[in-house]
């Protein structure tokens, strides 16, 4: 279960702020679509123009949050998705609505950076990234239970964004401030990346990956409607239930943690949401849709959890957390222009298929990286460091916890040198053997 002294909780609240928008997708482009005079396809792009922005922003300051300082550019984001999504809630006028999905966008990505970055330094980055993704769940339910019952304006899911930002942003002031380009930390954020083949194989693949989630997510709506056969309550029910199992899935894998390792849930956790696309997007009842619907969201956090502490665990200082978390946000700003070209000319059955086959072709590279840097911890003194000495008892005496010993086979991290200002050694006539001698006496040659 997750501890609740230990969890970062403003983190967890600018996390929550941040991914709200994908999470509320679907209801997000299905109310553009019929709210305005948009088609299907043009409510699809500008959620993946909102999609792009936020996925901007992790690029743009993926090296720059310790630098500017996490409270500073957290406020930031934050103020610019209240400002976008507010402005974009509060008119009809295509041009103003698109500027404003995609100002907030960019401040969305702007909190994931800062959460992402965080959550990557902290002790237990899994826990921290299990309980933002079960505070977000959570949220994106009660609005999917709540907005039916509030009408059919566009600017009904931007507004519960827009107030989300507004309401975490006094939790901002518990994060840290900037250290400035001059600290060893904001130095270390500039040098190379670690794991750089690593890094670059998660993030295209995690791309694909969300991709793939988000171009049936981004047209889930019209599945329910159109095919299965929904009404409007009974399709905010469905997605209700279906992010309150994907908390059941939260806390599921918080409570498993990092037992079975990394590749196990993101190997076989992708094939299973592979089958559960399948079952979702060729459903004609309401039965069939809510089975899918329901197993795919339970299993979807499970496996971005691990995702993002696989990310985590190749950079301390977060970078890598951030690029692919920003390459999972370029996959989600295409999916519902995706979902709606492959729905349009495969059908929602043909599309389904299409996306299954493509996660189960990502699975095999994630998978990989899972095995080669996600290993479990050994025990204390089963590795040795090249040169023979127990990396164990190196932990031991720097006071390193001992489950941060690497297995067998992961990437040596680099050894930084650091010059020290030591004294010269006193000439050989300076000093003597221990012990009195009479004030006057000279000093001796010494032993030997």
């Amino acid at each position: 279960m997750l501890a609740l002294r230990t969890t970062p909780w403003p983190l967890v609240a600018v996390f929550t702020a941040g991914y709200l928008p994908p999470y509320l997708l679907p209801t997000t482009v299905g109310r553009l679509d019929t709210g305005l005079p948009l088609s299907a396809t043009q409510a699809g792009a500008v959620g993946s123009a909102l999609l792009l922005s936020s996925a901007s922003a992790g690029f743009l300051l993926a090296s720059r949050v310790e630098r500017a300082g996490a409270r500073t550019l957290a406020r930031f984001g934050l103020a610019l998705a209240f400002l976008g999504y507010a402005a974009a809630s509060l008119t009809t006028a295509v041009p103003a609505v698109v500027a404003g999905a995609v100002l907030g966008g960019f401040g969305s990505g702007t909190a994931t950076t800062v959460a992402a970055t965080r959550i990557a330094a902290e002790r237990d980055p899994h826990r921290a990234s299990t309980a933002g993704l079960l505070s977000v769940s959570a949220l994106a339910g009660a609005v999917y239970l709540t907005v039916p019952h509030l009408g059919r304006s566009h600017g009904l899911p931007l507004a519960a964004i827009a107030l989300t930002a507004l309401a975490v942003w006094p939790l901002t002031g518990r994060l840290p401030a900037g250290t400035g380009g001059t600290s060893p930390a904001a130095r270390t954020a500039s040098g190379p990346l670690p794991h750089r083949r690593s890094g670059l194989v998660l993030a295209v693949t995690v791309l694909c990956w969300s991709l793939a989630q988000n171009s049936l997510w981004g047209v889930s709506g019209r599945i329910g409607l159109t095919q299965a056969g929904l009404g409007d309550a009974a399709l905010g029910l469905v997605f209700a239930v279906a992010l309150g199992a994907g908390l059941m899935g939260v806390l599921a894998a918080g409570a498993l943690g990092p037992r079975l390792g990394r590749a196990m849930p993101v190997g076989a956790g992708t094939a299973l949401i592979a089958g559960c696309i399948v079952v979702s997007a060729s459903a004609t009842t309401p039965t069939a849709f809510a089975t899918g619907e329901i197993a795919w969201n339970t299993l979807y956090p499970v496996v971005l959890s691990y995702l993002i502490g696989l990310a985590a665990s190749l950079d301390a200082r977060g970078r890598w957390a951030v690029l692919v978390g920003s390459a999972s946000s370029l996959g989600t700003a295409a999916g519902p222009l995706a979902g709606s070209v492959l729905s349009a000319q495969a059908g929602y059955a043909g599309m389904g298929l299409v996306l299954a086959g493509g996660l189960l072709l990502v699975a095999v590279p994630m998978t990989a990286v899972a095995l080669h840097t996600g290993g479990r911890p050994l025990l204390p003194g089963t590795i040795r460091r090249r040169g023979g000495t127990p990396a164990a008892l190196v932990a031991a005496a720097t006071g390193t916890p001992s489950g941060a010993v690497p297995e067998v086979g992961a990437a040596e991290q680099p050894v930084v040198e650091i010059d020290v200002d030591a004294p010269a050694l006193a000439v050989r006539g300076a000093y003597d053997t221990a012990g009195p001698r009479q004030a006057a006496a000279a000093p001796g040659p010494g032993p030997g």
